[in-house]
């Protein structure tokens, strides 16, 4: 199975949550090598019926401003996928009911865990 394939269901769990409202965040992490560009997160703005995120560039060098860009869903699935295996080699999703750890290792080969949750509240964008 590729890493893709495993990525597909890792982003199932990721939209389920959000479906469940228990989506709180999702981090970009475990870079590769020492890039500028230090985490990608995700966060909620639930308003009304529409789910969108506040999709965040964290970036190592402290002169360097943080980038926001308030987003959807299938759009920020774009820019995360682009970062996948390029500069990220984890994205971790955070719930409130059990955080979920995709990650792909030098072989290619993409692994999912679960853990118990580290938010117990959803703190929106």
């Amino acid at each position: 199975m590729t890493y893709q394939d495993v990525f597909t269901e890792f982003w199932k769990q990721v939209t389920e949550s959000i479906d469940e409202g228990t989506f709180a965040k999702l981090t970009m992490a475990k870079t590769i090598g020492k890039p500028e560009l230090k985490n990608i997160f995700l966060r909620p703005i639930y308003v009304d019926d529409d789910f969108r995120v506040m999709l965040k560039y964290s970036f190592r060098p402290r002169e360097t401003e943080d980038v926001e860009e308030e987003m959807d869903l299938e759009d920020a699935l774009v820019i995360i996928e682009s970062h996948l295996k390029t500069a990220f080699l984890s994205v971790i999703l955070f719930s409130t009911t059990k955080d979920v750890v995709f990650k792909v290792n030098k072989k290619g080969i993409g692994t999912i865990t679960e853990g118990t949750p580290t938010f117990k509240n959803i703190i929106q964008a």
